[in-house]
């Protein structure tokens, strides 16, 4: 078998609620909120960005299991906030952990499904037997333009999973979905990405994430009854409940993932961090459906089954208490931690 042998995550413990947000624009609060279903996002502190977010997260699953760092052969790491536009951050990751010199390694971008494509190479590195262990990353400090509509869901987190045999939970299947659809994009040197509003919606998310879970699971004879969570992206509370209901899964199977509501949408971390909250209460046997979504546009399916070595992992500090402890900033405080005033 080869899966997630361990697993990390880091939210930043700032935090800015959408009424604030929505005071200094002079919009109507409860509407947004009622309309995206997030009600506070995570803010990075000043001397915090994606390599930060991604070295704590690493830290975290590396620190859960028993190995020598210089047995990851691999380290990928998905973000589209990489803090050098020419520099890796992986390899900053790979020197944080005292990985060594002799490990595959890239940065990858893919919106917000970079940190999945991460782990589809990784599984696919351990499977080839060219490593023992991979790292694959989830990290993001999403920008957005003041003003926009991206301002009160571009939040920031990061997730990492150690990829192995032996596993506490299994990836069984993977499938992709993707296409040239320009939803979501922005140009070198441009701060600020440009998106095309309802159009993320139908025909990007819907689209790409329905004909992956739907694809994974007619080509390999799954149902939404075959699973006990579903973990979607999430880029406002109200979409990955939505196609939830689309493919056949109930409020049940979704709800623990659910984080967007009170840490905001972390772009390649998103679903990724959905998928840590449900391994941390999930139990032997129990099956899994991750669909993550990236922008530009494409979907990643995975079928991942929990096995017994999940009893004897070390699941604390839980995703969830993690992201109940945080502390409140105003607007300006808000500007001043993104780097949007300028001296």
């Amino acid at each position: 078998m080869i899966g997630i042998c361990s697993y990390g995550t880091y939210v930043p413990i700032y935090r800015i609620k959408i009424d604030e947000i929505a005071r200094v624009w002079g919009e109507d609060c409860d509407a947004i909120k009622n309309g995206l279903g997030i009600y506070e996002k995570s803010v990075p502190d000043e001397d915090e960005d994606a390599t930060t977010i991604a070295v704590e997260a690493a830290r975290e699953a590396v620190s859960r299991v028993k190995i020598d760092p210089k047995e990851i052969g691999a380290i990928f790491v998905g973000s589209e906030s990489h803090p050098y536009a020419v520099k890796p951050t992986s390899t900053i990751v790979g020197e944080a952990l005292g990985v060594g010199n002799n490990y595959f390694t890239a940065d990858l971008e893919f919106a917000c499904k970079a940190g999945t494509a991460a782990m589809q190479i990784c599984y696919a590195m351990v499977k080839a037997e060219m490593i023992k262990f991979g790292l694959a990353i989830g990290t993001d400090t999403a920008q957005a333009k003041p003003g926009d509509a991206l301002e009160y869901s571009a939040a920031a987190g990061g997730a990492a999973f150690l990829i192995g045999k032996d596993p506490i939970a299994e990836i069984e299947a993977t499938y992709s979905y993707t296409s040239d659809t320009p939803d979501f994009w922005r140009r070198e040197l441009q701060p600020y990405p440009s998106h095309g509003g309802r159009f993320t919606g139908e025909p990007a998310y819907f689209r790409h994430i329905v004909n992956a879970a739907k694809g994974l699971m007619e080509k390999f004879g799954y149902s939404s009854k075959d699973f006990k969570y579903a973990v979607f992206h999430q880029p406002n509370a109200k979409f990955p409940l939505k196609v939830a209901k689309m493919l056949g899964f109930g409020g049940e199977q979704t709800s623990q993932s659910l984080l967007v509501s009170v840490i905001g949408n972390t772009y390649s971390a998103s679903s990724l961090i959905g998928l840590c909250a449900v391994l941390d209460v999930a139990e032997p046997d129990e099956r899994i459906l991750l669909v993550s979504f990236g922008s530009g546009a494409g979907s990643d399916a995975f079928s991942i089954r929990v096995t017994d070595r999940i009893i004897d992992f070390p699941r604390e500090p839980k995703v969830w208490d993690k992201v109940s402890k945080k502390i409140y900033i105003d607007y300006a405080l808000y500007l001043k931690h993104r780097g949007k005033i300028r001296i």
